[in-house]
């Protein structure tokens, strides 16, 4: 007789045999968990590893022009024709109400001084506020219907950076990098340039990584010529004696490494960007490598335009080296020197457009003729706009009805306009588009889904829209 062939598998009957079929695989978990925990003693488990997006993505960093405390749609890419033969005279009443922090019952509307006129081969309409920009006018997509729920800053900007009205929350930036990873390992993943004049009503927290792990922080740029202290060696310091003492640090770290610890974990990564970045950052953030004539783009050099040029310019040298988000702040310190027009929309506007026209025009074409803007995704705006309303007679109050920001690059249709607000500027009447879509759509674009980047936080997963937002189709 033949022998019975061999039994390759078989139904499990009882406990016993569950324990003795399964114990290679228990076996493997046990032995998975103890490689890992000794990866993570040996800083060979990364958090900021290179990740792969949900889906194809069309971007692979972002560049947001954080323009603080609010420009007015009305004196930027919103033209309003009726605003203007209506000044002087109180809001229609078919026009509805509006909630504002300053003006009083029985404002009367505000025209605008600024002309409008259609750029490019679009005959997109910009104001001339932005001579140099309006070059660019074929790859901006223009949203005219953004809208907030706070008309107070703090709020606001904690809303249009991390999602919501309070502090606490991760920023986008932070969301960003804990969804894709870092590409460079001797830069930040996540860096933000504030205004040298000052912080801002939101503070520190607006920037944050809030309830994600501390290695998905922001390193926080210097303004000035010396964004990053201490990059060069020490006099007298060698790069093997730095290694030496890098590796003393990190040995004493691990040694001593208490498991979950994501703070402690995160310092110990910081050490070792931070010697990474003495190596290889200190040629990155120079920018005196560049030739005149980049220079001349940015506006590197003149008084008005040199500090936000030349943090364009680190902008554009961080992104092509890897870097994923970039803030670049532009408004700091109290009222006036944001783009917050209470007292005199004319002035507070010529100044800050001033300071940044350029600058933005030069960064959009250097990234172009780069082969750089097809990847890099640039997000301008603020917290929230101005009011048609007059305050103090020449001023604007805050306005989170309707207001407009703009995208370029990253797969964006640039020569575009989506949405409108009504023809007073008080409030988006066609296709609104709330912070949450805004946020959508940059996700979108890095080819990260909203339901999916998600981080378990006080029992339930946490995420960038706290209510699902819309991509927006119109320009993608």
């Amino acid at each position: 007789m033949f022998p019975e062939p061999p039994v390759h598998s078989r139904l499990t009957r009882t406990r016993r045999e569950f324990v003795r079929d399964a114990c290679c695989g228990f076996g493997g978990l046990a032995l998975a968990t103890l490689f890992h925990e000794e990866q993570v003693r040996a800083g060979a488990v990364n958090p900021l590893t290179d990740r792969p997006a949900h889906r194809a993505a069309k971007a692979r960093s972002v560049i947001f022009l954080f323009m603080a405390g609010g420009p007015s749609h009305i004196e930027t890419f919103d033209p309003k024709p009726l605003l203007n033969e209506l000044s002087g005279q109180p809001r229609p009443k078919e026009f509805g109400d509006a909630k504002y922090q300053f003006i009083k019952s029985g404002a009367k509307l505000l025209g605008t001084r600024r002309k409008f006129d259609h750029h490019g081969r679009s005959g997109l309409e910009i104001s001339d506020l932005f001579p140099h920009l309006a070059t660019c006018a074929d790859d901006l997509a223009v949203i005219r219907s953004c809208q907030g729920d706070a008309v107070v800053h703090s709020a606001a900007q904690y809303e249009l950076l991390t999602g919501r009205v309070v502090p606490g929350y991760p920023n986008m930036g932070a969301w960003m990098l804990y969804g894709l990873g870092a590409e460079s390992r001797s830069l930040p993943g996540y860096v933000v340039m504030p205004d040298p004049a000052g912080a801002l009503e939101g503070g520190q927290p607006m920037f944050m990584h809030g309830f994600l792990p501390a290695a998905y922080q922001p390193t926080m740029f210097r303004p000035g010529g010396q964004p990053v202290l201490n990059l060069n060696l020490p006099a007298g310091v060698s790069q093997t004696q730095r290694e030496r003492t890098l590796r003393l640090i990190r040995d004493l770290n691990q040694a001593t490494l208490p498991k979950e610890d994501l703070e402690f974990d995160a310092r110990i990564n910081a050490y070792d960007l931070a010697f990474k970045m003495q190596t290889e950052a200190p040629a990155v953030l120079d920018v005196s490598r560049e030739p005149q004539e980049t220079l001349d783009l940015y506006g590197i050099g003149q008084p008005r335009t040199n500090d936000y040029g030349r943090r364009c310019l680190l902008a554009r040298r961080l992104v092509e080296n890897g870097v994923r988000f970039v803030t670049v702040v532009a408004g700091g310190g109290a009222g006036n020197l944001q783009w917050d027009a209470h007292g005199d929309i004319e002035e507070n506007h010529l100044r800050k457009a001033g300071e940044t026209d350029r600058p933005i025009a030069g960064l959009l074409m250097d990234l172009k003729r780069r082969g750089l803007l097809d990847s890099t995704l640039v997000v301008w705006g603020g917290e929230f706009g101005r009011s048609p309303e007059a305050e103090s007679g020449k001023g604007r109050d805050h306005h989170n009805l309707g207001f407009s920001m703009w995208m370029a690059g990253g797969g964006v249709k640039g020569g575009k306009v989506v949405g409108a607000t009504d023809p007073i500027g008080l409030r988006a009447v066609e296709e609104p588009h709330h912070f949450r879509d805004i946020h959508a759509t940059i996700l979108h674009q890095l080819g990260l889904d909203q339901r999916q980047l998600t981080y378990p936080h006080l029992g339930r997963d946490e995420r960038l829209t706290f209510i699902e937002g819309n991509v927006i189709e119109g320009i993608v």
